[in-house]
């Protein structure tokens, strides 16, 4: 996503004062207009007066040039035509607008006309008033919307500064809008809830690293005591080959969490997978048998239906094996574990202890154990789960701790039949 950085000062202002100019030209040409058709109104009912007017003079049976005269005053000016022929009156000018002819009872002919001298030069006014009205209000609000557009965005400088002040180490801040449901107020809802997420996965990774260091220093103090303690020791010392099993087992627990957390790191990234057609039933079966060598005379065993789907075959067995791991720990040396196969996934369940309602969502999270003591004797990362749920929603899949009277049940279920 590219994002244009214009200024958005410049362009509210530019914005506002096009806006301003359209309307005052478009008032302008109202205004004249409107003004325009008055003046051509006026004019009308001015020369039906005067229409009127010459009635009442003609009465009085005055010179027909007097009559003109008389009715040739305030911009009208006339023609009078006797019954003889004869003409009277100066006639219409150039830049007459408006005419009125009336026909008297007498014969004579009166026709008005209406100059457009006076009137065209109050609009004329009118409009350089208008432009002059215009140009000024124009730069007052400019000159205003510097302050009233740095006003209405000071809440987006708060915005930078604040994220400015947490990427220079001060963490916490928000912005806490007083109205959320307003343009502002969601983006900086928004922004409170980017921040917290942040802060959120941050707290979660610096305590990850912690947990995982302080789990990888127990078995590499381990390997590190027990080549010291071999080193010094004699070669036909009775405790040689009793260190050197320990040397074995804590280096393969040192191990086993270093390719436990690269997992987890490869799943952080987005895990690539080796898609394949997966038999998920012949996957369980291949985990009693892996089992049963471990463990000869433990209880379990794998039923269902047959399920094939399109995944990483060596992941989904990883995610088997976790889950069985889990449950065997759980279960004990003399538990059982069984893996049922459906239409929808797999389903592995033990007879253990189960697991309480308000941590079935927390043995997900990394570095978790329920019995600590339990799961650092069996070499238990706390991961297993993690991994576990990581690779089914790689899959488009879900893994979830169910409900239970009896044991734990942690079922994985994919999207697709």
């Amino acid at each position: 996503m590219s994002l244009k950085t214009v200024s958005l000062r410049r362009r509210v202002a530019v914005a506002v004062l096009l806006v301003l100019v359209v309307v005052l030209i478009l008032l302008v040409f109202l205004v004249d207009f409107l003004f325009a058709s008055q003046s051509r109104r006026d004019a009308d009912v001015m020369l039906r007066e005067r229409a009127q007017m010459a009635q009442q003079v003609m009465r009085r049976n005055q010179n027909p040039a007097v009559i003109a005269r008389q009715l040739e005053r305030g911009g009208v000016r006339v023609t009078l035509v006797t019954p003889s022929g004869e003409s009277f009156g100066s006639g219409p000018e150039e830049s007459t607008d408006r005419e009125l002819s009336r026909t008297y009872a007498d014969g004579t002919k009166i026709t008005f006309y209406a100059g457009t001298t006076i009137t065209s030069a109050a609009q004329v006014r009118l409009r350089r008033l208008l432009l002059l009205v215009g140009l000024g209000a124009i730069a007052i609000t400019g000159f205003v919307l510097i302050f009233v557009v740095r006003r209405a965005l000071a809440p987006l400088d708060a915005m930078t500064s604040l994220a400015q002040a947490i990427a220079g180490g001060h963490r916490g801040g928000r912005l806490m809008p007083s109205s959320p449901k307003t343009e502002l107020g969601r983006v900086a809802v928004a922004f409170d809830g980017m921040l917290d997420s942040l802060e959120g996965s941050e707290l979660r990774t610096r305590r990850f690293v912690a947990d995982a260091a302080h789990e990888l220093r127990t078995p590499i103090t381990g390997v590190q005591a027990v080549a010291e303690a071999l080193v010094q020791s004699s070669p036909d010392s009775p405790d040689r080959d009793q260190m050197s099993l320990l040397l074995v087992r804590e280096a393969r627990r040192a191990g086993r969490l270093v390719d436990d957390l690269l997992a987890l790191a490869q799943l952080d990234a987005g895990l690539e997978l080796q898609r394949e057609q997966v038999d998920i039933l012949a996957l369980a079966q291949s985990e009693v048998t892996r089992t049963r060598l471990l463990a000869p005379d433990f209880d379990i065993e794998a039923s269902g239906e047959e399920l094939t789907i399109t995944g990483d075959g060596q992941r989904l067995a990883q995610v088997m094996a976790n889950l069985v791991d889990n449950a065997r720990q759980a279960a004990g040396p003399s538990g059982r574990v069984r893996i049922v196969v459906d239409s929808r996934g797999f389903t592995v369940l033990d007879n253990g202890p189960g697991v309480p309602e308000s941590e079935r969502e927390r043995i997900f999270d990394r570095l978790v154990r329920l019995d600590e003591a339990r799961d650092r004797r069996s070499g238990g990362s706390g991961l297993g789960l993690a991994i576990a749920r990581g690779i089914v929603r790689a899959h488009g899949g879900n893994l979830t701790c169910e409900p239970s009277y009896e044991g734990a049940v942690f079922r994985a279920q994919f999207s697709w039949p």
